[in-house]
C-alpha cells in the first residue's frame, strides 16, 4: 500500500479491525520512510449492476457518489462516518444481492431516502429536497406534512 503522503510503498499494518458489521477490514499502518499513519479499507469486491441515468447514460456505480450525497445530506448532524458506511454498504449489498444488471439512478435515491428516514429526519429532508429538486417552499411542506404524518402514525 503506497503512503498518502510521501509515496513509498514501504509500511507496517499497526491495527486491523473488522468493521461495517465484519464486510470491511479497517487497517491503521505507519510509513516506515516517514512514519505518518494512515487507515486503509479492505473490502470484497461485489460485482455490481450499471447505474442507469436519467438521460439515458450508464455507468459504473460509484460509491464514493452514494457517500459524498449522504456526506453533504448530514453536515452538522450528528451522525458518525461509521454509520454512513454502514448505509452505504447495505445499498451495495442490496444492489449486489439483487442480481440486476443495471439498476436506474431512482431507485438508488428511493433506497438511500428509506435509509435516511430512519436515521435522520433533518439528512432525509435535505437529501430529499436535493433528489427530488423541490422548487418551491409548497413541495418543501409537502414532504415535510408527510414525514410528521408517518412519524405520528408510528407512534
Amino acid at each position: 500500500m503506497r503512503c498518502p503522503y510521501c509515496g513509498t510503498l514501504d509500511n507496517r499494518v499497526i491495527d486491523s479491525r473488522l468493521s461495517g458489521g465484519g464486510e470491511v477490514t479497517r487497517r491503521r499502518r505507519q510509513c516506515s520512510s516517514c512514519a505518518r499513519r494512515y487507515t486503509t479499507y479492505e473490502r470484497v469486491e461485489r460485482a455490481l449492476p450499471w447505474v442507469m441515468k436519467s438521460d439515458g447514460t450508464r455507468q459504473p456505480f460509484a460509491r464514493e457518489k452514494v457517500m459524498a450525497g449522504l456526506q453533504r445530506a448530514c453536515v452538522k448532524r450528528d451522525i458518525s462516518s461509521d454509520t454512513l458506511e454502514r448505509v452505504v454498504e447495505r445499498i451495495e449489498r442490496g444492489l449486489a444481492e439483487s442480481g440486476a444488471s443495471e439498476v436506474r439512478t431512482e431507485e438508488i435515491g428511493e433506497r438511500l431516502l428509506r435509509e435516511l428516514r430512519g436515521l435522520d429526519e433533518v439528512a432525509y429532508v435535505r437529501f430529499a429536497s436535493v433528489y427530488r429538486q423541490f422548487s418551491s417552499a409548497r413541495q418543501f411542506m409537502t414532504e415535510l406534512n408527510a414525514l410528521l404524518a408517518k412519524g405520528e402514525q408510528e407512534t
